[in-house]
């Protein structure tokens, strides 16, 4: 009788679908089971599909198993700059993930231009990319249906257009914890620095302030919300317009820790201490925040592990639409630029 198994010296390369085959189970279903990264199942298919792998000779091909489509092992990442910290620790985080999937990084920069993120995917594309992972999508962007329309594989990351794979915080969560934060010391005059309005990292900011003010029974002044550009000094621009205002807060939510640094400045230059006069919390917690000589209370967002799921969703195939996009929890750090609001009220 002719045996099932193959010579594992044989040119011919056991697959996942001969796995699949021979077990009588679907192909995710021996990935999940292979998959060393996913607890071990003990259960009586698990073992037989690795028993079914083992006399095959099946060897996990680590970068095909990681991108599906890959040809060179490279991922081009797109972000706006690395000047930004934020963006600097997303793309280190992302080379860190592509290393363990057997993968390298390469990255392009975009300084937030519109259609920049066109040159760059392109550029990037040119060099022989298995693949995309972008931090620079943008309301009225058009890459991501030019992607789609050519087959690029591709995820977003930080932010999201709602449609595509996406591997993000969970931001509105992460606005509300920090606006939350100030409540519970006793601020009800509480301005927002939010961010450039077409990125949904920044609105899903907004979303949780305006959450927060509304579950405790807050009425949100306009002039409390002033727009920047993630940037030094946008945030200090902000916070003096906020600090000139007749009802001015006595707290301040920053909706990245640049803002919140510009903000510290400005303030005082106007002679106003942090936390006494004015409480002030950042987002996303870089690791300068906690050594400046007033330590900022921050959102700290889980950069490795949105950089581990942006590779598995790259590598993903026949998601379904409610598993497009993955959500990763923010956590509030809480230091010393917050404390309770005046007796007073000014």
């Amino acid at each position: 009788m002719k045996s099932d198994r193959r010579d594992v010296t044989s040119p011919v390369r056991v697959t996942i679908l001969d796995v699949a085959k021979a077990a009588g189970v679907s192909k995710s279903s021996v990935s999940r089971f292979l998959d060393e990264r996913m607890p071990k199942s003990d259960s009586e298919t698990a073992r037989r599909v690795r028993q079914v792998a083992a006399d095959l000779g099946y060897v996990r091909d680590v970068s095909a198993s990681s991108l599906r489509r890959g040809k060179t092992g490279m991922v081009g990442v797109i972000v706006p700059r690395l000047t930004d910290t934020v963006m600097a620790m997303v793309y280190e985080a992302l080379s860190r993930a592509a290393a363990r999937a057997g993968l390298f990084t390469i990255v392009a920069t975009t300084e937030d231009e519109p259609g920049a993120d066109k040159r760059a995917a392109d550029a990037l594309l040119r060099r022989g990319v298995d693949g995309l992972i972008l931090a620079t999508a943008r309301d009225g962007e058009e890459l991501t249906g030019e992607l789609m329309d050519r087959n690029v594989p591709f995820v977003l990351t930080l932010r999201t257009n709602g449609l595509c794979r996406s591997s993000v915080g969970d931001d509105a969560l992460g606005g509300y914890l920090a606006t939350r934060h100030l409540i519970d010391l006793g601020h009800r005059r509480i301005g927002l620095i939010a961010g450039p309005a077409f990125a949904s990292s920044a609105r899903g900011r907004t979303e949780g302030y305006r959450s927060a003010m509304a579950e405790a029974g807050l009425e949100v002044n306009p002039g409390w919300v002033r727009e920047s550009t993630f940037g030094i000094e946008s945030g200090g621009e902000a916070a003096r317009a906020l600090m000139q205002l007749s009802d001015c807060p006595t707290a301040i939510f920053a909706i990245n820790d640049n803002t919140a640094i510009g903000a510290m400045s400005a303030l005082s230059r106007m002679g106003l201490s942090v936390p006494g006069d004015v409480s002030l919390a950042g987002y996303n917690d870089i690791p300068i925040v906690s050594h400046l000589p007033t330590p900022l209370t921050s959102v700290k967002v889980p950069f490795d592990q949105i950089a581990t799921v942006a590779f598995e969703l790259l590598a993903a195939e026949d998601l379904k639409p409610q598993d497009l996009i993955r959500m990763a929890t923010p956590t509030l750090i809480p230091r010393k630029s917050t404390a309770p609001a005046p007796q007073n009220g000014k």
